[in-house]
């Protein structure tokens, strides 16, 4: 019985490395914009691109919306306690691209999203 324990760690860090070894490169996108519909829409339009050159894409997942708040007077002298409050909320996305290629990379470059869309990319 003291061998079946001792050979389990040693397969078990050999699975560990082959995952290793299959994932070699990961492409982290991270988009974030004002509105949720032009959001999906370019993250629909960076998977499509993924896709059509057989990558393995992992994504959309929702991260949480940050609320900024802004508390304003409505009046500048008299009237203190009337007050009004705004919001901007910013949608994020996140989009992982597995063993990304070159072709890809370019191609992701060279996209046309519309504005107030932001992006960032990080090579794992």
């Amino acid at each position: 019985m003291a061998t079946d324990v001792e050979k389990t760690p040693k397969r078990v860090a050999k699975k560990k490395a082959e995952k290793e070894k299959e994932v070699i490169q990961k492409l982290r996108i991270r988009i974030s914009a004002y509105e949720n519909k032009i959001l999906d829409a370019s993250a629909k339009q960076i998977m499509d691109t993924a896709e059509r050159y057989d990558a393995t894409v992992r994504g959309p997942v929702p991260l949480p919306t940050s609320i900024k708040k802004y508390t304003v007077n409505r009046s500048s002298f008299v009237h203190k306690d009337a007050r009004e409050q705004f919001e901007m909320r910013i949608h994020k996305r996140l989009i992982d691209i597995e063993n990304p290629s070159p072709k890809i990379i370019e191609s992701l470059t060279s996209l046309d999203l519309p504005s107030g869309v932001n992006i960032d990319v990080k090579m794992m």
